[in-house]
């Protein structure tokens, strides 16, 4: 074999080495998905705080923007310890108990397991809201969510 073919010989399997090792490093490299996307490790979304702070929103967003619904009022916390013996029922988001109007429990649905990044995305997602789309989040009759906070788009079972 003469010096000029074993160079190429040579040239070219380099080429190939060096294209091996480069798919070999993109294909077996994590995704972000693999270790749990933004730097965070997967936990579950715990359903009080997250209410929490969303109630807070939704109080905030509805003095800013001079809501008036039955929903603001009781993200607000009126209407907590009101009778509702009577005919007069609890507002928006309250439950009537042994006759008085009382925080509903707040609980994801059942089979809906949020981590905690998503959590963090709705609450940043209505916070970052304007009036006009708040308006659908807080009204008494078919209140909308923003997509950020459909974390179970099914139906309840």
């Amino acid at each position: 074999m003469t010096q000029t073919k074993r160079r190429a010989l040579s040239s070219r399997g380099i080429v190939r080495v060096l294209f091996a090792l480069t798919v070999v490093l993109f294909c077996a490299a994590p995704t972000p998905g693999d270790v749990g996307g933004c730097g965070q490790r997967v936990q579950p979304l715990g359903a009080e705080p997250f209410f929490e702070r969303k109630k807070a929103i939704d109080c905030e967003k509805c003095r800013e923007c001079d809501f008036t619904t039955n929903f603001c009022r009781a993200a607000c916390g009126e209407g907590v310890g009101d009778d509702c013996s009577g005919s007069a029922p609890c507002l928006t988001g309250l439950e009537c108990v042994n006759d008085v109007c009382e925080e509903q429990e707040a609980e994801f649905l059942e089979g809906c397991d949020p981590i905690v990044h998503d959590g963090e995305v709705c609450l940043n997602a209505l916070d970052a809201a304007g009036c006009g789309d708040y308006e659908e989040f807080v009204r008494d009759e078919n209140r909308k969510a923003p997509n950020e906070c459909r974390f179970c788009p099914w139906e309840a079972p």
